[in-house]
Formats: C-alpha cells, structure tokens, sequence
C-alpha cells in the first residue's frame, strides 16, 4: 500500500543512537560525550546515552486489529517504529473496525483502528469489561466511489442517485433505473463488508442511518476491501466505494466518479478532503488505545510515536494528516 516512502523517521533515530554508541565506545566511561544537552548524570552518562538504553529495552507485542482503511497508516508507523525497536513486533489485522472493537473489548488487541467513532453499543461494551481507553484522531480520508474504466457515460453521480443504489430495497436493477439516458445493463453493486466502518460511514452519510443498505442479490459485501477494487476492475458495469487511499493504489485500474452534494461536483483530494469540500464523504480515521495497555512502555513509545510521526506518512499512503496543533491535542488526551 505505500508509496512515497521518501522520509525515514526512524532511520535517522536509528542512526543517531549508533553514531550515540560508537562515541560512548571511543571516549570511554569517564568521557562526557555528544549529547544534545552535554549534561551528564551521577554515573557519567549523558541523557542521549540513557535514552539509547530505554529504547534499545524495548520488547514485546503490540496486538493490533480493526479497520483495513487505517491499516495502511497503522502499519506504515509500525514499520519504522521496528526499525528503532526490533524486539518490538506489531502484528496489525484488518477484520474491520467493528470486528476490532469487539477484540478490544475482550483485552485481546492494544490498540484498534477505526474508520468511524465508536458506538455507543461498542463503548457500553468496553465500560461493561472495565476496558478503559483513548480515542486518537490521527488522519482524515474520502470515501471514494468508482466505476469500472470501460464505463463512458457515468461522469457524476448524485447523493440521491447513490442512495437510489443503495438504499434497503432499492429497485435499482440496470443503470437506466438510476439515470435517464444511460444503458439498461444490470450494474453490478460492490460494497465492504458489514463489520467495516466504510460500510458504517457510507450508509449512514448517504442513506440516513448506519447498517442501513440494500441486501439483495445484486449486492456483493466483501470483508477484504481488495476483493471490491478486483470487483469493479473486472466488470464494465460494476460500481463500489472504499478509502481513497485504495483508489489511490489502483487508480489505473478503476473511475473515480465526482459526487454532486447539491452544492458543488467534487471529486476526493488531498485538497478537497482537507477543506471538507468533499461532502458528505470525507471522514475522520481513529486509534482507539487501551489505558491498561499504555502503562507498557513498549505500547506508549509506540502510540507517542504514531502521534510524531503520522503526520509526515499519512500522506504517503493516501490519507491528509491533521494539522501539528491537532496532534499536540491528541498527545495532550493521552497525558490526561
């Protein structure tokens, strides 16, 4: 899922800490050696070195689930956060964000990923388990909604004409059901899976409540978001939605159809997402981080890291970062 990966946070951290280690090893234990500070402690060792040892004690396993959306971020943070930590593994799934909150509510995953704000039912679930957490905003997308490339005549489509698609018993059969003028070919409908919070998002955005869609056998759910980009790509008459970061990844395979709000046609952007141009489809993206969980050191560095970090590599797989004040924000909840 990645691309742009031009910048190496934790490269360079890697760095520092070894060119930090061969100047201990040459100036011996009485030296005071390059810290940033230059200060040293009772025992000789400056606090570059003292932070090098922290770091480099590091262990254990980060379970994390939830939203294939977040997933790209999550695991571009997770790569180099074990770049700097290698005893540290960071094993991410993708069962959707409802799926991984139902992981979370159990104690089995540290951390969640989510496309959506959790429910009200999830959060009862949580205090019912005595599972105390934090909600992190940590990036923004636009559902993007996509034909197959071969289609040449869908070059918008409505809020209302998407609802008329997929609203519960929609009597959308062929495309001429949903505009006059285009062909009377049955359309083949795609969606992400019930327990993903795309699902959540885009039914409750464009049909009015949550979980609310057609389900019918024109309608194909699919828990691997991969699975509706394949759909859409392999039949002229096929539609479906999903993160743009998934558009973004295979664009040359798929349309990105503009969405008229009733305001203006705008299609999704790094730009038009940012400013909320892109209505009502644009969203915000979660961590949700359990507080039993960050009392292990390795879980904090890892969460203090994502917060530093995500807003340089949110755009690289797709998504528009917050702006810095915002994560100090959200670093600002984590302290409380």
């Amino acid at each position: 899922m990645f691309r742009k990966r031009g910048r190496k946070p934790a490269g360079i951290l890697v760095l520092v800490l070894m060119l930090s280690a061969i100047l201990a090893a040459c100036g011996g234990g009485n030296s005071t050696t390059g810290s940033a500070s230059g200060e040293t402690n009772s025992n000789g060792s400056s606090a570059q070195q003292e932070e090098s040892k922290t770091t480099d004690a590091l262990s254990g396993t980060i379970e994390i689930d939830g939203s294939s959306t977040v997933h790209p971020l999550t695991e571009a943070i997770a790569e180099e956060f074990g770049a700097a930590n290698p005893d540290v593994r960071v094993p991410i799934g993708t069962g959707g964000t409802g799926a991984g909150f139902k992981r979370f509510a159990t104690g089995e995953i540290a951390i969640a990923n989510a496309s959506r704000p959790i429910k009200d039912t999830e959060a009862e679930e949580l205090k019912k388990n005595n599972v105390e957490y934090n909600e992190v905003l940590v990036a923004y997308d636009g559902l993007s909604v996509v034909v197959n490339p071969e289609n040449d005549f869908v070059d918008k489509l409505t809020v209302d004409e998407l609802k008329k698609i997929y609203e519960p018993n929609s009597k959308v059969k062929t495309w001429a059901d949903v505009r006059e003028g285009w062909p009377a070919e049955e359309i083949k409908i795609y969606s992400p899976g019930t327990d993903h919070g795309t699902f959540d998002y885009f039914t409750e955005a464009i049909n009015g409540e949550a979980q609310s869609s057609r389900n019918d056998s024109q309608i194909t759910f699919s828990a691997d978001t991969n699975a509706v980009v394949q759909g859409v790509a392999g039949d002229k008459n096929s539609i479906g939605y999903f993160g743009f970061s998934f558009y973004e990844e295979n664009q040359d395979k798929l349309k990105l159809i503009p969405i008229d709000n009733g305001t203006a046609t705008v299609s999704p952007s790094m730009e038009t997402i940012k400013d909320n141009s892109y209505a009502p489809l644009s969203r915000p993206l979660y961590i949700y981080v359990s507080k039993k969980e960050m009392e292990r050191p390795e879980v904090k560095a890892f969460v203090d890291f994502y917060l530093e970090n995500a807003g340089s590599l949110a755009g690289e797989v797709g998504f528009v970062p917050l702006q810095d004040e915002q994560y100090e924000e959200e670093k600002g909840k984590l302290a409380q």
